[in-house]
């Protein structure tokens, strides 16, 4: 079987990725692109290793084998039963062993020319931590900080349209950071697939232009990032995102009217903040959650519930959220006066042109830290280092765009944390 062994480097050479572990092996995380034939059920493999413990080696091998010739029989006739002679598939199981194995065999005794990852999924996830220590600092990183509300994931969604290299971590965590930021009907993958997820997105990016991320903490839900990622974001460039209150007030109404959907859960999530505030003050909060659902037969119901809900949401930022990021900026932040200042209309329907007002302004800020720089290299400025913000974007800003901004951005890459989300 030795010659049918291929090692990891060697994943492109073929027409298709075979994983034939369970389901839930599978679900958990795998090789990007790979499929899911698995040689073994959930329910099987608890089986064969139970027996494994309890019987015998020689039992729970004889009855595996079984298994496993049933259900590569299975997908013979189902899910490979259209591939062409020439196929050359790579199957792979949790360390390249009976498994992946046995599918390898059957394959070459049909006539595909197919083989076995040397060492299976486990050495891919070793390659996946590895490169999480590697990949991140290749990359200057520009912050996008501000209040909740705020609009910054919207601001970074319209910067990738814009043409930018953008790091949405909260897609990549299905979560929007914050107390409140489960999605709805869409849980979070497993931390092993966000890494394999984080590393293909960060493996396709320009080492030579900068990238857009949002100001996270150490956890998105459940998800943590790597400390590499985050040592190197937190000493970047940033951009205070900052819009009114009444517009941060709108945002939440919409990107949030789904926790009213489901009134206890809205309000079993807000039991979360008794301790940082007083009990009576989240039960006032759960009580606009009700009247925020109450709609009255008098034709105003409809008025008022959306007043309660935007009391909530005014409330919330003002006595939790707001206080909480100033809290967390003078912290985490000792040169957060140097950051560019960017006004963002979240609820407007030109964010595309808003996100390239941040780019030329942006790119405006690193031409002037360049040339600062260049004076510094001559001796006639003692402040100021060069950066790429000014390759934000390969993108032609309009005249005038740049509106938004108030300061430049700081040369360099300070060593400052980000903003702590407030949880």
């Amino acid at each position: 079987m030795k010659n049918l062994l291929v090692s990891l480097d060697q994943l492109t050479q073929f027409d298709e990725i075979v994983d034939v572990r369970t389901p839930l092996e599978f679900a958990e995380d795998h090789i990007p692109g790979a499929i899911n034939a698995p040689v073994l059920s959930n329910e099987e493999r608890v089986i064969v290793g139970t027996m494994y413990k309890q019987v015998s080696p020689f039992e729970a091998t004889r009855v595996g084998a079984a298994m496993v010739a049933r259900n590569i029989a299975h997908h013979l006739e189902t899910t490979f039963a259209g591939r062409p002679r020439n196929w050359r598939p790579l199957t792979y199981c949790w360390r390249g062993g009976k498994r992946s194995g046995s599918m390898t065999t059957w394959l070459n005794l049909i006539g595909w020319q197919a083989r076995q990852l040397d060492g299976g999924y486990k050495v891919y996830r070793g390659s996946v931590l590895e490169a999480l220590k590697r990949l991140p600092g290749q990359f200057d990183y520009v912050a996008l900080t501000g209040h909740t509300g705020s609009g910054k994931t919207r601001l970074l969604q319209a910067l990738r349209k814009a043409g930018a290299q953008v790091l949405d971590l909260e897609e990549l965590a299905c979560h929007r950071g914050s107390l409140l930021g489960a999605l709805p009907d869409q849980p979070q993958p497993a931390q092993k697939a966000f890494d394999t997820a984080l590393v293909s997105v960060l493996s396709r990016f320009d080492v030579q232009r900068p990238v857009f991320v949002e100001a996270e903490s150490r956890r998105i839900g459940a998800i943590t990032l790597p400390q590499t990622l985050l040592e190197r974001f937190q000493g970047g460039a940033c951009v205070e995102v900052e819009a009114t209150h009444a517009e941060r007030i709108t945002f939440l109404l919409q990107d949030y009217a789904h926790l009213f959907d489901n009134p206890d859960s809205f309000k079993h999530q807000l039991d979360r903040l008794i301790g940082l505030h007083s009990r009576e003050q989240v039960k006032h909060w759960q009580h606009l959650i009700d009247a925020g659902n109450r709609i009255g037969a008098d034709g105003m119901g409809g008025r008022r519930a959306a007043a309660a809900r935007a009391e909530l949401f005014g409330e919330l930022i003002e006595r939790h959220y707001d206080p909480a990021y100033q809290r967390s900026s003078r912290q985490h932040f000792s040169r957060l006066g140097e950051a560019l200042h960017f006004s963002f209309r979240p609820n407007a329907a030109d964010s595309a042109g808003q996100a390239a007002a941040l780019l030329a302004s942006v790119a405006q800020a690193g031409a002037k830290a360049d040339g600062n720089a260049d004076e510094k290299a001559s001796g006639k400025v003692l402040t100021g280092t060069p950066h790429r913000a000014a390759e934000a974007a390969h993108v032609a800003a309009p005249p005038g765009v740049a509106a938004g901004a108030e300061v430049g951005l700081p040369g360099g890459a300070p060593e400052r944390p980000a903003p702590v989300k407030p949880q």
